[in-house]
């Protein structure tokens, strides 16, 4: 492509709005420009390093034997109301009538329409296994959107889903692509870590996530020091290694705490440790409160919560349903006399003689014991912290940031039995089919790259996503040798399969070689004034020098590279 002919561009100074880096460098580098919040324009650039993404994807999916199809993007609601995912989705759904009133969503996820599809080919056993995917659009209205194309309200999706006669066909479909995503993303350049995870609105038997390890990442990767451990934070058992206590068992106090609301304060009132205390927090659980009790130094994890209780949705109590409940201001509750739904967490269980909150105003209660009040569930719903124990091999856990690139889910049949997918065995009866699902965001891997591959001067891609792989620089337009020269080599390279940007463009060199090292080109060839001599200068982006090539041996030292 030569730039003197093309639509190119780039900005000199940062963002504003992107808090990101890879959002920044993306729409400095001209590959992406925001429309409106969560929605992003693919540039000419950009739409080139994006389709390097899609095709090693489809690559590694065709390699599996999965076929390639395409769903539509605007659904019937119905659809997800037979499957029982309406609800789940909630307002993260984008919803629409058409003009006679009938009611369609824009598609977050396509597991419903391909159990539809996978139907039409009839119900013998005989017909599995096979795996369908498609690479699409698909619409999510995120609460906040963020950190360029990594939080989006649109993004493109490879989704694909395989489908079988049983719990070992589906392993075996499940491998097959679990190794297909590694494949993936080793060839993007990634670095990455593969993490049990919460099944979540889809459901199903398992999920693991491929996380790209970086600073901006929205997940807490939980990685164990000593052992190949690695979960997501949502699901990570609290090991909890502390013994019951066996003091003696103390009447209740009330006391009079002034000013002391928060852990912290009441800690210093009472002149103990945090993990002295238990604090209640109350929630608002698919419409019903719950009081949640804690140690002192945990937080409550809401997955964990959402699934023990079976529920769709969580979110704190409002100020005013916490003083209606507790009778008395925020920051004094406790379970003594409730009235409410009491989940406990495990860790409280082993503890004597500890301090809540005592339902009054500028009061607490200390020597409180389980028997002071009733828990209607005991369970594991805190967060893991830095430090915890590792639930295999008991060393220490430590945390990275991760954004999550690809998903895959073993379904098992809970789409099948909603959506009536069924088929027939050898003895002629009837079954349902056994599904998995296996997503990848095309845009979070483009970003989640740019993440991990850059410096001060921009964007360094990866070989395999580059929008070009060789850029050849005209020091002077002025210069008809320089031109003849970088013309001939344009045409040898492209010749030689090669994908070439011409920067003929009549600018300072300075603003070349920052525009170049800004869009992340890996081989930079410039020609200037020593070309009289015979000489090109060659330059690595991801290397901190250039040397002199002769002329003669460019397409030799770039095939050297490639």
């Amino acid at each position: 492509m030569k730039l003197s002919e093309s639509f190119f561009y780039t900005l000199r100074e940062n963002a504003k709005d992107e808090e990101s880096t890879s959002g920044n460098l993306l729409v400095r580098s001209g590959m992406i420009k925001k429309t409106s919040n969560g929605v992003y324009m693919i540039m000419p650039m950009g739409h080139r390093v994006l389709k390097k993404v899609e095709n090693i994807v489809r690559e590694e999916m065709d390699r599996t034997g999965a076929q390639e199809l395409l769903m539509p993007a605007l659904i019937l609601e119905e659809v997800y109301e037979k499957s029982g995912r309406r609800e789940a989705f909630g307002s993260n759904m984008f919803a629409l009538k058409d003009r006679y009133q009938k009611n369609y969503v824009l598609g977050p996820t396509h597991e419903e329409l391909f159990a539809v599809a996978a139907s039409m080919n009839g119900a013998s056993y005989k017909s599995f296994p096979y795996n369908l995917y498609q690479i699409q659009t698909k619409y999510r209205d995120e609460t906040r959107p963020r950190y360029g194309l990594i939080r989006v309200r649109e993004f493109i999706m490879k989704d694909a889903y395989s489908f079988d006669t049983d719990l070992e066909g589906l392993h075996t479909s499940y491998m097959k692509m679990f190794n297909a995503y590694k494949a993936c993303f080793d060839r993007m350049g990634l670095n990455y870590k593969i993490v049990k995870a919460d099944t979540g609105a889809m459901g199903g038997l398992l999920s693991e996530e491929f996380q790209a390890i970086c600073e901006i990442g929205e997940d807490t990767v939980v990685q164990c020091e000593g052992c190949d451990f690695s979960s997501n934070l949502e699901i990570t058992e609290v090991i909890d290694t502390s013994e019951v206590s066996d003091e003696a068992e103390l009447a209740m106090n009330e006391v009079e705490t002034p000013h002391a609301k928060t852990i912290d304060e009441v800690a210093a009132f009472f002149n103990k440790t945090a993990d002295s205390f238990v604090k209640t927090l109350i929630y608002k659980v698919d419409g019903e409160f719950v009081a949640f009790l804690l140690k002192g130094n945990r937080e409550l994890n809401e997955t964990k919560a959402l699934k023990l209780l079976q529920a769709n949705e969580i979110e704190l109590a409002a100020f005013d349903d916490v003083e209606r409940i507790t009778k008395a201001a925020v920051g004094f509750a406790g379970p003594v006399g409730l009235g409410i739904k009491i989940v406990m967490d495990r860790e409280v269980a082993k503890m004597k003689n500890f301090i809540v909150g005592a339902n009054k105003t500028n009061y607490h209660i200390e020597n409180v014991n389980l028997k002071d009040f009733k828990a209607d569930l005991v369970a594991d719903v805190a967060c893991v912290q830095a430090g915890d124990v590792c639930p295999c091999c008991g060393k220490k856990l430590v945390f990275t940031k991760g954004i999550e690139v690809g998903n895959t889910f073993k379904l098992g049949t809970k789409y099948a039995q909603t959506m009536g997918l069924n088929y027939l065995d050898a003895n002629n009866k009837l079954n349902p089919v056994v599904m998995g699902s296996y997503g990848i965001g095309l845009e979070r891997c483009m970003a989640a790259i740019a993440e991990q591959h850059n410096d001060e001067h921009g964007l360094i891609w990866p070989k395999s996503v580059a929008p070009f792989q060789v850029a050849l620089v005209i020091v002077s337009m002025k210069d008809e040798a320089q031109k003849k020269a970088a013309a001939e080599l344009y045409e040898q390279l492209s010749a030689a399969g090669f994908e070439v940007l011409l920067d003929d463009r009549d600018e300072r060199p300075g603003v070349k070689f920052k525009d170049m090292d800004l869009v992340g080109i890996p081989c930079r060839i410039t020609l200037g004034r020593k070309l009289g001599e015979g000489l090109v200068e060659f330059k690595m982006r991801d290397e901190a020098e250039g040397f002199d090539v002769e002329l003669s041996k460019v397409i030799d030292e770039v095939k050297n590279r490639f």
